[in-house]
């Protein structure tokens, strides 16, 4: 590795880092459990995009009891009509 390669590696290495801090713990769980814990909330908030690398697919964030909750679905998840939803254009998850 050449001396400009390896400081952008480190460079990108630090910003991931940086990006972590800044969002706190995101849980990545799977879409029945998300849904349940989406169910579980008094005032539900939802974001929501289209997203994937290599195979498209659902993308949800939400939080509950202080924690961010992730999932991915090949089909759109059903909730309940009190959820409010936010179509992001995209959702990052780190790592």
């Amino acid at each position: 590795m050449t001396v400009g390669a390896t400081a952008g590696a480190e460079a990108a290495i630090a910003a991931t880092i940086q990006a972590v801090k800044a969002s706190g713990a995101i849980v990545k769980v799977l879409p029945e459990l998300f849904t349940s814990l989406v169910s579980k909330s008094k005032e539900p908030l939802v974001v929501t995009a289209m997203g994937g690398f290599f195979k498209k697919g659902h993308q949800y964030l939400t939080s509950y009891k202080g924690l961010f909750f992730f999932t991915k679905s090949p089909t759109p998840l059903q909730f309940s009509g009190n959820v409010e939803m936010i179509a992001a254009k995209t959702i990052w998850v780190p790592g």
